[in-house]
């Protein structure tokens, strides 16, 4: 006796099962994309933020002294962060750079958040709408001279000054705080200030407003 043929309810139903596996695995991968997401905003392990920390002290213009290499600021120079407190909690971001190789300025505007209390140096920056990234003051100069910020992990760090230079003892300090806590800090790139922003907006890169 030959089997009948699959009526197209079995088919459907075996289509349906054949689907259900597929979902939950991709229900799975969501979940833990979610959670990935939410942990880059966490300082590194063993990073404690910078605490008390005051927004409108440290708000104004930062240059960018060192960082370590990323492909969002790769071979800019002449980087600056401006910071300005907004009267709902949030920080305004707008960093600008120049790109030698093609003679432009690049400014990118964004959004922080605190991820707790206001007073704990710990926040999530945004560039590009509900995707945030950890930043976080791992060490402060007592007069807000300068900071060494980190990333979700060790492997992205900057040190920011209010001025282009530093003497190179309180240079070297902070560099040795840095690889205290897990920074590679023989591969810092150490960021030039020669150029001149231009009195028009530069191209943006990127925005939230």
């Amino acid at each position: 006796m030959r089997p009948s043929a699959p009526t197209r309810h079995d088919t459907t139903t075996v289509l349906r099962r054949r689907k259900l596996p597929a979902a939950l695995a991709l229900l799975a991968a969501s979940t833990c994309l979610l959670l990935a997401s939410c942990a880059s905003t966490l300082p590194p392990p063993g990073v404690t933020a910078v605490t008390p920390f005051d927004v409108q002290r440290y708000a104004g213009r930062w240059y960018e002294l060192a960082r370590l290499d990323h492909s969002f600021e790769r071979g800019m120079t002449d980087v600056s962060a401006t910071y300005t407190a907004q009267e709902d909690g949030s920080v305004r971001v707008v960093n600008r750079g120049y790109m030698p190789a093609t003679g432009q300025w690049r400014e990118a505007v964004g959004k922080a958040l605190f991820t707790q209390a206001p007073t704990i140096g710990s926040l999530k920056v945004s560039f590009f709408g509900p995707f945030y990234g950890g930043y976080h003051v791992a060490a402060l100069d007592p007069d807000y001279r300068w900071a060494l910020v980190l990333g979700p992990d060790t492997s992205y760090a900057w040190i920011l000054s209010r001025s282009k230079h530093l003497p190179t003892p309180e240079r070297d300090a902070i560099v040795a705080q840095a690889h205290a806590l897990g920074v590679d800090t023989s591969a810092l790139i150490w960021v030039t200030h020669t150029n001149t922003p231009p009195a028009k907006a530069p191209i943006k890169s990127g925005s939230l407003d």
